[in-house]
């Protein structure tokens, strides 16, 4: 007998694993310039060379038993000191290392919030479409209820009146992401401003605060000097779940962060539930090697000259052909509309008849659109634009 929960999530079928394992056979099969992989949001620009430079110089300078041993389960203090420095320079915060639990990157980070704020089977937390497809499970398989905000299609913010509607009072949170995968878009101050005095009022009304679990791995990742606000300088009860993952192109690295500031209602409580969900489910003491590298390197940005160069390219050779896109300021990915209104037909044909491997929309929670990862070479995306044409052309 095994656990039929877990039974299914390890069977169910990933889309976006089957699109990329399908794109290396193909590859293997009829060389790689011939398949058009949109499909994995694999970061696809070096790390900074200070972050090579720092693994160089503590693999030579550390003891290895430093360098190889366990830290305390919540992170070096060394480690959490840099990452709050940065945020209160960047942020007018006043963060402390106490209030930083280190991470195996953002999806443990998110799985030990949700375990912390899921008090019973009653427990709802909110999500706001599109979202990234493993809430669902993050939140089913710790015993609450997904409860899903239907999305703006015409701006892809947030619409309010669907959200507090959503909101009970079993609500216990809301997970936002912006920089959003899949849509790229980024929340306006003025949507994040709305949310905070919706959840405020709606806290307020049930006598219980409601957390705002701020999902924040492409933090960095935007363009042409568009803000990302912090959202615990918006909203007291925010706990901010990070990956470097992104920012630093270190998604194999696997290291991260929870921050529950002061500010929080029952910030002490919250955070140790958080540590003992990490504790619960074995997520604790994230590699020591990058624990190290962070705390050299928390300052370092991305260079985006590359990721905003295939943005521009491919947004605007698909709107001119006739594809209808979310405007794309941040992550790297385009949200597409298909042009027949099924996005899994178009993906199956674009896949079948083009090697143009794009992701349907319905894991998202947004049927009809298509998710493109454009941190790809650029040669590829101007390969790809004639399946392109000839899709949309073939709807016509």
């Amino acid at each position: 007998m095994v656990n039929k929960t877990c039974h299914q999530l390890g069977t169910a079928p990933s889309v976006i694993r089957e699109l990329f394992a399908y794109g290396l056979q193909q590859a293997a099969a009829i060389g790689a310039e011939n398949v058009y992989d949109y499909s994995l949001g694999n970061p696809s620009i070096p790390a900074p060379e200070k972050v090579n430079q720092a693994i160089c110089d503590i693999l030579r300078d550390t003891d290895s038993i430093q360098v190889h041993g366990y830290s305390m389960a919540a992170g070096f203090n060394g480690t959490r000191n840099a990452i709050a420095a940065n945020l209160n320079k960047r942020f007018g915060t006043d963060i402390k290392a106490e209030n930083l639990f280190l991470t195996c990157g953002a999806a443990p980070a998110l799985i030990s919030v949700i375990k912390a704020l899921a008090v019973d089977n009653n427990s709802e937390i909110i999500a706001v479409a599109p979202f990234f497809p493993e809430y669902r499970p993050f939140v089913e398989s710790n015993g609450a209820k997904l409860v899903v905000v239907p999305a703006d299609t015409e701006a892809f913010q947030i619409n309010m009146d669907a959200l507090e509607q959503c909101i009970t009072p079993c609500t216990q949170g809301i997970i936002i992401n912006s920089p959003n995968n899949p849509s790229g878009v980024v929340y306006t101050r003025q949507t994040l401003e709305q949310l905070a005095v919706i959840l405020t009022r709606k806290g307020e009304e049930y006598g219980h605060p409601i957390y705002l679990i701020s999902d924040e791995p492409y933090r960095e990742l935007v363009y042409g000097g568009v803000e990302v606000p912090f959202m615990p300088t918006i909203y007291k009860n925010t706990i901010v779940c990070y990956s470097y993952s992104k920012s630093l192109s270190l998604p194999g690295e696997r290291i991260g962060y929870v921050c529950v500031p002061d500010s929080v209602e029952n910030a002490a409580d919250v955070y140790a539930a958080v540590a003992g969900a990490g504790r619960a489910m074995g997520h604790v003491c994230p590699p020591t090697l990058m624990q190290l590298v962070i705390e050299r390197c928390a300052d370092e940005l991305p260079d985006l000259a590359a990721y905003d160069e295939n943005r521009l390219l491919l947004y605007g050779a698909l709107t001119e052909m006739g594809y209808e896109c979310a405007k794309p300021d941040g992550a790297f990915y385009l949200f597409v509309k298909a042009p027949n209104g099924d996005a899994n037909a178009f993906s199956q044909k674009a896949k079948l008849e083009h090697n143009l491997l794009v992701v349907p929309g319905d894991g998202f929670g947004c049927p009809g659109y298509l998710r493109l990862s454009y941190c790809v070479s650029g040669d590829m995306i101007r390969r790809s634009l004639p399946a392109f044409k000839a899709m949309i052309e073939s709807y016509r």
